[in-house]
């Protein structure tokens, strides 16, 4: 990776946590201007400021202000670097059904989520925050999804994750629809506990999908 690449990188990162929008879309369009991977942009530069970000939230450093002043910055980085994302076509159309789980709120890891799997060529159906167990499951069966992603930051609410993967098996779907899961208390430890499989990140979460529809289909 060349100097000013990883430079550009980290600054990203940084304007990120810093909360400076401004900043942001300056690096990005410097860094856009370079002709460096868009997609690396977004994973490696505003994607790990946000985790960073997070780290902060979960040490008190930072609050819910901070960490929506941290999320405008890197929303505005991702206006500038999302129209130059080629979209990966998988062949086929497979679907996906994303959301953060009932009772939390916090959308911003779900919303990288998403468009790392746009970006890999996944038709995405985002349900948004705070969504019970069983319109998961509606929207899967309505649209014969092959994918259920689901998000959490509070480990209050991973009950629910747990629900949906229950509600699956009462249908019979356990085996047609897979169920990824992600946020910060999550581990993998607790995805196979529950019968689901953990990413780690965004770009994690969408290589994980593209394996599993291409398990599916031998």
């Amino acid at each position: 990776m060349s100097d000013l690449k990883q430079t550009l990188l980290l600054q990203l990162a940084d304007s990120v946590v810093n909360m400076d929008e401004k900043m942001t879309v300056e690096l990005a369009q410097t860094y856009i201007e370079n002709n460096f991977n868009p997609y690396e942009g977004i994973n490696k530069g505003l994607a790990h400021g946000m985790d960073r970000a997070g780290e902060l939230y979960e040490e008190e450093e930072y609050f819910i202000p901070e960490l929506l002043m941290c999320s405008d910055a890197m929303y505005a980085g991702l206006d500038v670097l999302r129209p130059h994302l080629k979209l990966d076509k998988l062949g086929d159309n497979y679907k996906v059904v994303i959301g953060v789980v009932e009772g939390d709120t916090h959308d911003i890891g779900k919303n990288l989520v998403k468009i790392m799997l746009e970006t890999s060529g996944f038709d995405v159906v985002d349900l948004g925050r705070d969504v019970p167990p069983l319109n998961f499951v509606k929207k899967a069966k309505e649209i014969s999804a092959d994918i259920i992603a689901l998000s959490t930051l509070m480990t209050t609410t991973m009950e629910g994750m747990k629900a949906v993967i229950q509600l699956l098996e009462r249908d019979k779907l356990q085996d047609k629809i897979k169920v990824m899961i992600g946020g910060g208390p999550i581990s993998k430890s607790f995805a196979d506990k529950i019968g689901a499989h953990y990413a780690e990140d965004a770009s994690k979460a969408a290589k994980l999908a593209q394996d599993l529809v291409q398990e599916a289909q031998q």
